[in-house]
């Protein structure tokens, strides 16, 4: 059972999670809009972005079980409950299989919307962590500290004895102010990188706020955590993808300039 449920079936957590999901699309939407995206690829885009949440959610919840069934093999292959780095590797590689299928369908490319789906999950994926507050999981070691807080137990419904590190709500902040960052730079300077940045910021972020994790986590790497192992590879693999999008960015600048199209990539009048 989950806290703070309403009428036993709608739960807070729940909210939070639907409520974060909206806030993702709605950014995508509004900055879509504001960069002249081409309004098909903005459908387009959002409908892939349905399709690999669901499927996220379904790996979020393969990848736990998996790591659960390896530290603990004789209870048997069994769902556990959810990874968000494993739903977002999961949800990615179906987001970007679908956009790689129908990239010549459409005159919008990946590029113009490189930089604002980042800003669009992380504010989701802020209220998401708040949900995970209110729902008392994700929690941290135990503590005496002025900031542990004593989460309501989901099995028993009654209040923990011991009062934890709340590592949900810390996450939920630093993402949010992630999201102020690179919305404000990105308002200033249209430009490509706002992927790996965030790549970069919350692999960092999440590799050592692990340490400060009380919950079961789960084996895969011996001496990390999962979110560990991954973390490391999305911070490396961030690194080459600057290059990347850099050489992608310069040619879709080229095109839509030679296009005339009204704004290009970076913000600039485009000239004919």
């Amino acid at each position: 059972m989950y806290p703070y449920e309403i009428g036993g079936v709608i739960t807070l957590y729940g909210i939070l999670v639907g409520l974060g999901v909206l806030a993702c699309f709605i950014v995508f939407w509004v900055l879509s809009k504001r960069d002249k995206v081409d309004p098909k690829y903005v459908d387009f885009i959002s409908i892939d972005g349905i399709i690999a949440g669901g499927t996220g959610f379904g790996f979020a919840a393969l990848f736990q079980s998996v790591y659960d069934y390896i530290s603990h093999p004789e209870l048997g292959f069994r769902y556990t409950g959810l990874t968000f780095q494993g739903g977002l590797i999961g949800g990615a590689a179906v987001f970007l299989l679908l956009a790689y299928l129908f990239r010549k369908k459409f005159k919008g490319k990946l590029t113009d919307v490189v930089s604002t789906v980042p800003l669009g999950i992380l504010l989701g994926h802020s209220i998401g962590r708040v949900g995970c507050f209110m729902a008392g999981c994700c929690y941290g070691r135990t503590t005496d500290s002025w900031i542990g807080v004593r989460f309501i137990d989901p099995e028993t419904g009654e209040r923990m004895a011991e009062k934890v590190i709340p590592t949900n709500l810390i996450e939920a902040v630093f993402l949010f102010a992630a999201f102020v960052v690179l919305l404000i730079i990105y308002l200033k300077k249209r430009h490509p990188y706002n992927l790996p940045l965030y790549m970069i910021l919350y692999g960092i972020f999440r590799f050592v706020i692990e340490y400060f994790r009380g919950d079961e986590r789960g084996s895969f790497v011996p001496g990390m955590s999962p979110s560990q192992f991954w973390s490391l590879l999305m911070v490396i693999a961030a690194i080459p993808l600057i290059f990347v999008l850099k050489k992608a960015w310069a040619k879709r600048r080229a095109e839509l300039l030679e296009n005339g199209n009204e704004l290009s990539p970076g913000g600039e009048p485009a000239k004919k």
